[in-house]
């Protein structure tokens, strides 16, 4: 999953993406309310995680862009601040969860997988399309019963995927959402093709119908017919 980590302190900025990019999340970050207001505006992520208190404005500010522009995304909110009056304000402009400073990082894990799980697939820890099942905490994948080895970036596609079963992706859409807002700078997408023709070979190896369909000169389409 890919996620905005808006906050000022470096070391907590530090510790938190080294933490989540160790668990698999593809992590961006913004260290003010300029940077924030301009990566929300540009890129997409399943997932924000705002502090309140920044260099040049509010968090709640940037939580009410994301609600007005109506962003795809889940929202925690990581503050200083334990008032209620902050937390009812925070939830009631749209935000998923709260966390108060200091915290488990493995805390804000689980808060993220529940608000993945919830926003993505009804709250369900196996995700499941036909005959594939994958669990995302464990980074399996089965077709029928029948475990199939797949690399992190080769997972996190067909995540990606399922996730987004029936629509055209764009080639660069997928290759953002999976390796970060830095690939928009690139001008070739051949590693793209080469974890995707990895990922089909092995699912089809293992008796899985090929749901997979290229849309020439555009991208990919995962569906069912």
């Amino acid at each position: 999953m890919k996620l905005l980590l808006i906050e000022d302190e470096k070391e907590l900025r530090q510790s938190i993406i080294s933490y989540l990019s160790h668990e698999g999340y593809v992590c961006e970050v913004a260290r003010n309310f300029a940077e924030g207001e301009e990566k929300i505006n540009t890129y997409e992520y399943d997932c924000f995680i705002i502090d309140l208190m920044m260099p040049g404005g509010s968090g709640l500010d940037l939580i009410q862009q994301i609600k007005t522009k109506n962003i795809k995304g889940g929202i925690i909110i990581i503050s200083a601040k334990n008032t209620v009056e902050d937390r009812i304000k925070g939830l009631d402009l749209g935000s998923d969860d709260y966390l108060t400073k200091p915290f488990h990082l493995s805390e804000l894990n689980a808060r993220l997988k529940s608000i993945v799980r919830r926003r993505q697939f009804d709250g369900n820890k196996d995700i499941v399309f036909n005959e594939i099942r994958l669990i995302p905490e464990n980074h399996e994948v089965f077709v029928n019963d029948t475990r199939v080895t797949l690399t992190g970036k080769e997972f996190e596609l067909l995540l990606f995927f399922i996730s987004n079963k029936g629509r055209v992706l764009p080639k660069d859409s997928i290759a953002e959402h999976i390796w970060g807002d830095h690939m928009d700078q690139s001008n070739s997408f051949d590693f793209i093709y080469t974890h995707i023709k990895n990922m089909r070979r092995k699912l089809v190896d293992a008796g899985c119908k090929d749901y997979l369909n290229t849309v020439y000169g555009i991208g990919y389409k995962f569906q069912a017919e």
